[in-house]
């Protein structure tokens, strides 16, 4: 919950005359219809290029794209007639990055304010602009985590992305989260009379577990996002969060939604709830502020990722509203930074996700740094926000690497990332699908 009490239509009037007064230099794309990938070869030329499986620098590095797909990667690559070359100088080419874990339907603000005072056609117009704003600083693919009461309006954005109508990154979507009576995203604190709706569908039990995910599926939704836990406090260094679901009717949820082939992601930072969503077979643990020895072992066997979110643990911290909020912000980051180093010993597999809606988009270049700074390589962290990101999203096979035959998703940074993470928030260059976004 931002302490920012900027209104929320001065909010939306800003970041639109902010992205659309963009240098024009600064980018490729600027009106519409979005263009597709160029007929003729492209030819990448930098002094690095980043194969991030292996950790290895060619030098220099060259990337041969036809159409949308990568054809070559090599130090130096073949030069098909009617090739174009764009030298990037002295940068690092590496895959697009992922983050599994936004909300294009948020802004900075109070955000139990913004659901309740905005319209969804509102909100919906600016999660297009934080879609474009969050493509050009380098995030071609991301994983929405809710719509946080704006029911499934990001099927249209998702859908529109699709078609080439706007720009936006490859979006994974979840429509509107899951959440009990009286739980983590339900409007508590407000006046009874006024009835006003929560931030997510109440589903109460397995039973209505199972209609409210046949709904949202229905009506679009690429995965199913659960609130597992919450409200959390911490006394003596120790956290304590209520779960909200039990583990039967989490696996209820997990064995709904893999009847048609989808998947289940829980906002869940401390035990027992992690422990029960672990059991259940969901796809993340996103947060995961502290998880037990049994629990990381689980997610270590069934490859269930860990999303740590420090950006937004960090924002939080240091925009609260009270002193006392913010002794209460950095308590909960100390913890998570001591437990996310026993979930690194323990192997717990990692997925870069910042929580982005609540701090500026296109400003999650930051969740790399500290993610870092708590104890991963830099090289590990690139990982958890490319390789790790596209398993996550189910497109292994289809971006995350810079392989022959994978799409064209592709950025640059100045220097070399490898020696200073920090470049990964000063993206210079942006290509999607062979389509560049920032040059």
């Amino acid at each position: 919950m931002s302490p920012n009490k900027f209104a929320p239509c001065a909010i939306l009037a800003f970041a639109l005359a902010s992205f659309g007064s963009a240098p024009l230099g600064a980018q490729t794309i600027e009106s519409q219809p979005q263009p597709a990938p160029q007929s003729h070869p492209i030819i990448l030329h930098a002094a690095r290029v980043l194969d991030v499986e292996s950790g290895r620098l060619l030098a220099p590095g060259e990337i041969l794209i036809q159409a949308e797909v990568i054809k070559e990667v090599s130090t130096k690559v073949s030069r098909p007639p009617a090739s174009e070359v764009i030298d990037l100088g002295d940068t690092t080419l590496l895959p697009g990055l992922i983050d599994a874990h936004v909300h294009l339907f948020l802004h900075p603000g109070p955000e139990d304010v913004q659901t309740v005072t905005e319209s969804v056609s509102q909100r919906t117009i600016a999660a297009t602009v934080a879609a474009r704003a969050d493509l050009v600083a380098g995030f071609t693919a991301e994983r929405d985590m809710g719509t946080e009461g704006a029911g499934s309006a990001d099927t249209a954005v998702r859908d529109a992305i699709n078609r080439g109508d706007i720009p936006g990154p490859r979006l994974r979507i979840s429509g509107n989260a899951i959440n009990i009576l009286g739980g983590h995203e339900d409007a508590i604190g407000y006046n009874p009379e006024q009835h006003v709706l929560p931030n997510a569908t109440y589903a109460n039990n397995s039973a209505e577990l199972v209609t409210v995910i046949r709904e949202q599926l229905k009506e679009g939704a690429d995965f199913i996002k659960i609130y597992e836990t919450g409200a959390d406090s911490v006394a003596d260094a120790k956290l304590s969060t209520p779960y909200q679901y039990t583990e039967e009717e989490l696996s209820a949820a997990v064995r709904e939604a893999a009847r048609t082939g989808h998947r289940v992601a829980v906002h869940a930072t401390g035990e027992p709830g992690t422990l029960y969503a672990a059991r259940a077979g969901v796809e993340s643990v996103d947060h995961a502020f502290q998880l037990s020895d049994e629990t990381m072992r689980i997610m270590r066997e069934k490859q269930i990722f860990a999303v740590p979110t420090f950006t937004i643990s960090e924002y939080f911290a240091e925009h609260a509203a009270t002193p006392a909020g913010s002794a209460r912000e950095h308590a909960l980051l100390d913890v998570h930074v001591s437990e996310f180093k026993k979930q690194l010993a323990a192997s717990v597999p990692i997925a870069m996700g910042s929580d982005v809606g609540p701090f500026p988009h296109g400003t999650q270049g930051r969740e790399f740094v500290l993610m870092v700074k708590y104890g991963m390589s830099p090289l590990a962290a690139i990982q958890a926000g490319t390789l790790n990101g596209a398993k996550l999203l189910g497109w292994q096979e289809k971006i995350g690497v810079l392989r022959p035959g994978y799409q064209a998703d592709i950025v640059a940074v100045p220097g070399n990332p490898l020696d200073d993470i920090s470049t990964l928030e000063k993206v210079s260059f942006v290509m999607k699908a062979g389509v560049i976004y920032r040059k």
